[in-house]
């Protein structure tokens, strides 16, 4: 059982890390146009890259998990994204986070607990 947890929790990270990176990607890239001048800003864009290849790599992970464990036990687990999600929310992006969604996070702790039983 905790290596179903250690593997989802990696797979977790490369997903949520990925939409970090998407965000950071999308912040800094022109504002969208038909033109080949955005096209090739995104195609060139390195922020874009790792998040194509964080994605990739969560995919890759992920595969493996439904390959080896029980879809009702790994598919639940995947939930701990929004636990990365919002600690990023707070490292990269500064955000401030109110009580309830910390509420939100315990439960998605405390329900990953239950699955893992």
């Amino acid at each position: 059982m905790w290596r179903l947890l250690i593997l989802v929790c990696i797979q977790t990270a490369f997903l949520s890390g990925g939409q970090v990176l998407l965000k950071l990607a999308l912040a800094q890239l022109p504002k969208f146009s038909w033109t080949w001048s955005y096209f090739r800003a995104v195609l060139t864009d390195w922020w874009l890259a790792a998040c194509g290849l964080s994605f990739g790599a969560a995919t890759v992970l992920w595969l493996y998990i439904l390959k080896h464990f029980p879809f009702s036990q790994a598919y639940p687990l995947t939930a701990l994204g929004y636990v990365f999600g919002m600690v990023a929310a707070i490292l990269v992006f500064g955000e401030s986070v109110p009580f309830s969604r910390w509420i939100g996070v315990v439960l998605i702790v405390a329900g990953c607990f239950f699955i893992m039983r």
